[in-house]
């Protein structure tokens, strides 16, 4: 285990025995194919991460059990039980983050969030918003760093917003801007004593060149971040994400990188490349978070797409980022974990 791991290991057994200065942010099996689990786990008593009582998962679990559903409640506890990021939103993200963080406090454990509000975002398609322009976007991360102060916390930074440049779909004339919001959002946010900052980097099958990704990153400045996340919102195996991270962490010089196996169990959709990452059928959660990993490089295994949220109206969907029960059920009755 590298001197940088065996630090971060340190850090969370202090947090989750209680340690009065806090808490810091189970190796996933490298086989996908192993029979599906018949039970639901047990609550993540054993993660170092914050897991919300008042998640949608918990509500729609409350309902159905009022309803008479019980077997679906007790199959979507794979969801309730597991530590998913918070993704807070509008233009002042103190409220859900403070919640978020006193929770987290009362059970020593650490806060997963993603700060998704850069200007242009998503090219205007299904998650269209972002801050309005520089001054604000500058007051939404100082809202945002603020609200965590100096509770151990773990923050994906941006998702899209690099590989959006290198794909091109964000346009030329707002590169700079995006980059120089980057640095400083990275900058701001590591001025927090605990805090963990990973600059997202998109997925492999977005960007299949992976070190066409390692100028954009440093430009954006994953140099001062903790390292990079991977496959956010996405549906690529464990082995290919972790295959791709290695290459782009080799050339920003051995960076290390997080990965979303939020709905991953099945993989990718096969074939309708183009609408593959829009609410894809037949898929399934993947490894549970935990921070052993298994790979020196790989400091986490996270949610961070919150499984159930709709990736858009595709599909009979909702809206980007509404939950849709259904969908949230499928992913967990085909769970694997």
């Amino acid at each position: 285990m590298s001197r940088y791991r065996i630090v971060l290991a340190a850090v969370l057994l202090a947090a989750t025995t209680g340690c009065s200065s806090g808490s810091g942010p189970g190796e996933a099996s490298a086989t996908q194919g192993r029979a599906r689990a018949e039970a639901a786990p047990a609550p993540a008593s054993g993660s170092p991460f914050w897991v919300d009582p008042e998640s949608d998962a918990a509500r729609q679990i409350r309902l159905w059990q009022g309803q008479g559903r019980t077997a679906d409640a007790q199959v979507l506890r794979r969801i309730a039980d597991r530590p998913v990021a918070v993704w807070p939103s509008g233009d002042n993200p103190r409220p859900r983050i403070r919640k978020a963080v006193e929770g987290a406090a009362k059970e020593h454990r650490t806060a997963l969030f993603v700060a998704y509000n850069i200007p242009h975002r998503d090219c205007g398609k299904y998650s269209a918003g972002g801050a309005n322009g520089v001054d604000g976007y500058r007051d939404w991360y100082g809202r945002f760093a603020d609200a965590i102060g100096d509770a151990p916390a773990v923050v994906v930074l941006e998702p899209d917003a690099v590989a959006h440049m290198v794909d091109g779909c964000t346009t030329p004339d707002h590169h700079a801007e995006r980059y120089q919001l980057l640095n400083e959002a990275v900058e701001h946010l590591k001025t927090l004593p605990r805090t963990k900052v990973y600059l997202d980097a998109g997925n492999p099958s977005w960007i299949p060149d992976p070190g066409s990704l390692v100028e954009p990153l440093r430009r954006a400045g994953v140099d001062r971040a903790d390292g990079f996340a991977l496959n956010v919102s996405n549906f690529q195996t464990d082995d290919a994400v972790r295959a791709y991270g290695a290459k782009v962490s080799q050339g920003l010089g051995g960076k290390h990188f997080v990965m979303d196996t939020s709905r991953n169990g099945d993989g990718p959709l096969r074939g309708d490349r183009d609408q593959a990452w829009c609410n894809p059928p037949g898929r399934s959660l993947g490894a549970p978070p935990t921070v052993s990993t298994g790979d020196p490089l790989v400091d986490a295994l996270l949610w961070i797409k919150r499984p159930g949220d709709s990736d858009g109206p595709c599909r009979g969907g909702p809206s980007a980022g509404t939950w849709w029960p259904e969908y949230a059920l499928g992913l967990a009755k085909r769970a694997r974990y």
